[in-house]
């Protein structure tokens, strides 16, 4: 091969999504923040009356930000999604507590999928409901604390952590997610010249809501304290890829994990006005999160995307980003969304697909079709979505509803894995587990 050539080769590769020549340049990194208990309404940049977040609204000014992102309204079956790119009847992540009982010899997460590219992995923060520990699903190194909203080590759960399957103690005026941040960055600069995964759960804005180290003696909005802090640490960490000259090779994913607690729903109005729902709900508020993409010099600055996303879809995204194969003799129900990070056209959902527990529902952009067979018009979310009547004559509503029951009897998460939580989406069935523990001790 002449030089001429292989020059031409080397650029037409380097030009394409997921595909890098090793003569031009490594893979892209990928940074995925996760926020805790954070809906649309928990950001300034999504029309949020009530709080200031500087540091996300800049991701979102320079990249994408995406109003119709969607996954299930609790952090258990949420992160399943995400770790799996299959829905919750496929791994049986229905409820809370059934999101621990998935197996790595049955599921395939995410780590594992990028290390067959080469990749280096970290999972930071909070583990939540998800089963074993991180190692166990193929992240290199990892911290993580049990439970959730934990900061202080006042607090019951937050007396230690675990690094890398050694446990710590969180010391006396030292705040978890401080911690967290200082080791997602060494992290960053021992793996500075390799490509890397860095999953970084964080701790914000998850109950219980204590004051953070800039908060002042007498303020009384310890909320906005903590949704400040945790925009304050994005900007501390985008910081620290800059520092290190992997800015510019680093997508940046900033997504939450459900809808906004219910305590602080009813604050986090947009224009003045509450939303459908909140966390645990199957109302707009329960699953509709907050999503911005960012990649200097790849992402379109300043889009704002009504693309339908739901979070099965970031596996298949990153492994086209990595050139890395999907899982083998698994079903997954996620579509990649590179083409369109990259500002070209690609293959968009006409519909996603949202369950907790024994629920569940389809939605496109218009209308939301449910397990019982309700039909929701959407054209006011997230602030309302009223029940269309059985007999309407609308026809754009007719049109929907035979297009998203269609929908849901393909994928038919009845003839899955049925649910055996207590309905809420919480918990499993609390008599029947107790019933099966006296039968054992029985025996």
């Amino acid at each position: 091969m002449n030089r001429r050539h292989f020059l031409r080769t080397a650029s037409a590769a380097a030009l394409m999504p997921g595909v890098l020549s090793s003569q031009t340049s490594r893979k892209p990194n990928i940074l995925f923040i996760l926020a805790d208990d954070l809906g649309i309404n928990g950001l300034q940049c999504y029309g949020a009356d009530n709080y200031k977040t500087p540091n996300i609204d800049k991701l979102a000014k320079e990249g994408i930000r995406y109003t119709n992102a969607y996954t299930a309204p609790l952090c258990g079956p949420s992160r399943a999604l995400i770790m799996t790119g299959r829905y919750a009847f496929r791994t049986g992540a229905t409820n809370q507590d059934a999101t621990g009982r998935m197996e790595p010899s049955k599921e395939t997460f995410m780590p594992s999928v990028l290390k067959q590219a080469g990749y280096v992995s970290a999972s930071i923060g909070k583990w939540g409901q998800l089963p074993l520990g991180p190692a166990e699903f193929g992240f290199d190194e990892y911290l993580k604390f049990s439970g959730s909203g934990v900061y202080w080590n006042t607090q019951d759960k937050g007396k230690t952590f675990v690094l890398n399957g050694k446990t710590v103690a969180l010391r006396d005026k030292e705040y978890l997610p401080d911690v967290m941040h200082n080791t997602a960055v060494e992290f960053l600069e021992r793996n500075k010249n390799k490509p890397f995964y860095l999953y970084y759960s964080l701790s914000h804005v998850h109950a219980e809501i204590l004051p953070t180290p800039d908060s002042k003696p007498d303020n009384r909005d310890l909320y906005d304290d903590n949704v400040r802090y945790m925009d304050k640490l994005v900007g501390k960490i985008i910081a620290e890829l800059e520092r290190l000259k992997l800015r510019d090779n680093t997508l940046v994913i900033f997504v939450g994990d459900n809808g906004t607690g219910q305590a602080y729903a009813k604050q986090s109005t947009i224009g003045g006005r509450r939303l459908s729902g909140e966390k645990g709900s199957m109302l707009e508020g329960g699953a509709n999160v907050p999503l911005i993409v960012n990649w200097p010099g790849k992402t379109p600055k300043g889009k704002v995307s009504h693309d339908l996303i739901d979070s099965t879809d970031f596996l298949p995204t990153f492994a086209e980003l990595a050139g890395a194969k999907l899982p083998e003799g698994r079903k997954l129900d996620g579509t990649s969304f590179l083409p369109q990070i990259y500002g070209k056209p690609g293959k968009t959902r006409d519909h996603i697909f949202i369950q907790l527990g024994p629920k569940w529902y389809v939605r496109d952009a218009k209308f939301k079709f449910n397990e019982s067979g309700e039909l929701f018009d959407m054209s006011k979310a997230p602030f309302e979505e009223p029940l269309v009547p059985a007999d309407t004559k609308d026809a754009a509503a007719i049109a929907s509803r035979t297009k998203l029951m269609a929908a849901l009897a393909e994928l038919n998460p009845a003839g899955g894995i049925l649910d055996d939580g207590d309905g809420t989406g919480r918990h499993a069935n609390r008599e029947e587990n107790r019933a099966k523990k006296k039968a054992k001790k029985k025996q």
